[in-house]
């Protein structure tokens, strides 16, 4: 960070702690009652995808609202660029390589193309890990789940992990004059049914949109408001998320709520900026690279608008980084409830709030898996600027300082060897203290479906928003080939298990 920087940083750093001296510290007589917390997180939401982040062709004006209203940090990372392991530490505030869900579930199968095997990871969070519910049911909260969950099954779902109620709505629904492509009003209305009734006592809301996880569609006048945007049906989904997501924020202004509710708005991870399924294009993260799989920024990187009036600073843009494993430690501080004790996130509640630094440490990931978009078993850690990224299939390391280049197009690995080994000796470290997975070799490696999917393309180089139409072609030929690969590791599973159950 530049001298010019540190020190404007610092300004607004007095300005906060002198302006939020004026106000209430949480837990304290001043405040009358327990602040009641509407946690919405959704699937897959790149950090550029609304309006307020730069998206000039995504309509989402009651987020950017929200986002006038408090902070939006434009650091904000999750603990895994995939879907379960990334709620599962937000969840429990514990790392995913602590916790060896490091993968969706139920993972991808191995395949030839692999030089090393997938982990086997646990299929769920135990109930044996104290979950967010739990910790504010003890302080007389009401909780409740809407939405995705996907941290485990039959019996290890968001009632058995403390939530009072649940109600899963549907990943895709037929849009409708009253329903988008993803069941989005039907959550929304559930969550604001539970929040009327619990109005009297605080509450807990965990909403946990699909939007806008594949296969995704919108209301036929919506795609066609956004014809102009870079994916005119994943536009009209984002439009479509903002409209629900203004009709809690006004049921919360109906009931009177608004002064003492948190309201966080978040992605699981990064945008998904390759095609997939259905779809020819999806996103993109520009500046960032790659995306959704990937431990480079574009995956890594998550919108997060936070308000809280009178307490979580209006109008502010904070470049401070923070991690979705801190959640836990950081709304127990902001509702005056005691400390979690064993766990990895820490509290940014000082920071949040303008009272105090936010603490600064060292950011790692362990990302031991191939997966769909392309990624490969990797490691990754943010140190200042420095964003160190160590491959788990090859002797291969590479270093960016992003202060100079957030695009990570220039690796300095080579020019900086003894960064690189202090980088990758504290990375280590911290795989030991939390008993990471490894990988071992794949004894059916096949080196020629392994050039063709991650050396002949790299398709965490592939910028959406830049290619050409032969840059567009090269990258839906690759999805084919990566299509192929996985469906038929996934055809070599179900045998392999046919076979077994026949086996006397």
């Amino acid at each position: 960070m530049n001298k010019t920087r540190r020190w404007s940083w610092m300004a607004l750093g007095m300005g906060c702690v002198m302006g939020a001296a004026l106000l209430p510290l949480p837990g304290s007589a001043a405040v009358a009652a327990k602040p009641n917390v509407v946690f919405i997180l959704c699937d897959d939401l790149g950090v550029n995808d609304l309006h307020c982040y730069g998206r000039q062709d995504h309509r989402t004006p009651h987020l950017d609202k929200l986002a006038g209203q408090g902070t939006r940090f434009t650091s904000a990372y999750c603990a895994q660029p995939i879907c379960s392991p990334s709620r599962a530490a937000l969840l429990t505030g514990k790392n995913p390589a602590r916790l060896h869900l490091t993968t969706y579930l139920p993972g991808r199968a191995d395949c030839a193309a692999q030089k090393v095997l997938h982990p086997e990871i646990e299929m769920q969070v135990p109930l044996t890990e104290k979950a967010l519910p739990r910790y504010f049911k003890e302080a007389g909260y009401a909780c409740g789940a809407f939405g995705k969950w996907h941290i485990g099954g039959k019996g290890f779902g968001p009632v058995e992990h403390g939530f009072d109620s649940y109600h899963p709505g549907k990943a895709n629904t037929p849009p409708t004059a009253t329903e988008g492509g993803k069941g989005e009003y039907d959550l929304t209305a559930a969550a604001m049914q539970f929040i009327e009734a619990k109005r009297d006592q605080p509450f807990l809301v965990y909403l946990a949109h699909n939007t806008p996880h594949i296969p995704y569609d919108a209301q036929a006048a919506r795609i066609a408001n956004n014809k102009g945007a870079f994916e005119p049906v994943y536009a009209g989904v984002i439009e479509t998320l903002d409209d629900t997501i203004g009709k809690l924020l006004t049921k919360l202004e109906e009931l009177k709520l608004v002064e003492n509710t948190i309201v966080i708005f978040t992605s699981d991870n990064g945008g998904l900026h390759v095609p997939e399924g259905p779809h020819q294009r999806i996103t993109h993260n520009s500046p960032f690279r790659a995306g959704k799989g990937y431990v480079y920024e574009g995956g890594l990187r998550i919108p997060l608008l936070v308000r809280w009036p009178g307490r979580v600073p209006a109008g502010r843009v904070s470049d401070e980084p923070v991690l979705n494993t801190d959640w836990i430690p950081t709304l127990l501080e902001l509702a005056g409830l005691p400390a979690a004790a064993g766990l990895d996130g820490v509290s940014f509640a000082a920071g949040l709030t303008g009272r105090g630094a936010y603490p600064q440490r060292q950011f790692c990931w362990h990302f031991p898996h191939y997966n769909n978009q392309g990624g490969r078993p990797s490691g990754a850690m943010r140190d200042g600027p420095w964003l160190l990224v160590e491959f788990f299939d090859e002797a291969k390391a590479e270093l960016f300082n992003l202060a100079d280049d957030i695009g990570e197009t220039r690796d300095l690995a080579a020019q900086q060897p003894e960064r690189v080994a202090k980088l990758r000796a504290a990375l280590a470290a911290w795989r030991t203290a939390n008993a990471a997975q490894g990988n071992r070799p794949n004894p059916d490696f096949d080196a020629a479906k392994y050039r063709a999917l991650y050396q002949d393309v790299d398709a965490s180089r592939f910028a959406p928003a830049l290619a050409d139409a032969a840059g567009w072609q090269q990258i839906w030929d690759w999805r084919k080939g990566m299509n192929e690969a996985v469906s038929g590791a996934k055809r070599q599973n179900k045998a392999a298990k046919q076979k077994t159950k026949a086996t006397p």
